[in-house]
C-alpha cells in the first residue's frame, strides 16, 4: 500500500508524512523537493520564470513517474496538485494508493502561513487579515477536489494525534 497526502499548504503533509513514513517503516516523498531536485531550480524560481502552469505540468509528469514505480511508500503533493487536470480522478484509480486529505482549520493554516510566507502564492501577502482572506477563497475553491480523496483526517496541531487519526482510518 502507498499513501498520498493532500492539503492546503502548511496542512501538515510533509511533517506528518515524514513522521508516519519513519513509523510504518515507509519510504516519504515530497513531491515539491523532488521536482527542485529533477529540475535543479526551486519550486518559487519555477514560478517566477517559467510560470504556473509550466510547473503544474511539472507536477503532473513527475507523479506520474513517482507512482508507476512505488511501495509502501507515503507521497506529500503541493496544496494545488489535486486541483489541475484529472489529478484527483486518477489518484484515485490508482492500484494499491489511497488518498489522504489532511483537513486543517483555516486560522491554524493563517497562523503558520503567516511565519513563512516564502511560498509563491502568498508572498505578496502583507498583513495577516489579507492572508487570512486569501487562505479562505483558495480552500473554497480547492476543497471539491480534496475532498475527492479516499480518507479525510481533521488535522491538528497535534502531529500524534493526528497520524493515530489516519491509522484509525485507514483500517
Amino acid at each position: 500500500m502507498n499513501l498520498i497526502f493532500i492539503g492546503y499548504m502548511a496542512s501538515g503533509k510533509s511533517t506528518i508524512g515524514q513522521k508516519m513514513a519513519e513509523k510504518m517503516g515507509f519510504k516519504f516523498i515530497d513531491l515539491d523537493d523532488y521536482i527542485e531536485a529533477c529540475e535543479k531550480m526551486s519550486v518559487s524560481d519555477i514560478f517566477k520564470t517559467k510560470g504556473e502552469i509550466h510547473f503544474r505540468k511539472l507536477e503532473q509528469t513527475y507523479l506520474k513517474q513517482i507512482t508507476s514505480n512505488t511501495d509502501q511508500t507515503i507521497i506529500a503533493l503541493g496544496g494545488g496538485t489535486p486541483c489541475f487536470y484529472n489529478t484527483m480522478e486518477w489518484l484515485n484509480k490508482l492500484d494499491n494508493f489511497k488518498t489522504v486529505y489532511l483537513r486543517t482549520n483555516l486560522d491554524i493554516l493563517t497562523d503558520r502561513l503567516f511565519l513563512n510566507k516564502t511560498r509563491p502564492l502568498i508572498s505578496h501577502l502583507e498583513t495577516k487579515v489579507a492572508l487570512k482572506d486569501f487562505i479562505a477563497k483558495h480552500l473554497f475553491e480547492r476543497s471539491y477536489f480534496y475532498n475527492q480523496a479516499s480518507v479525510v483526517v481533521e488535522a491538528t496541531n497535534n502531529e500524534e494525534e493526528t497520524i493515530n487519526n489516519i491509522l484509525k482510518k485507514l483500517i
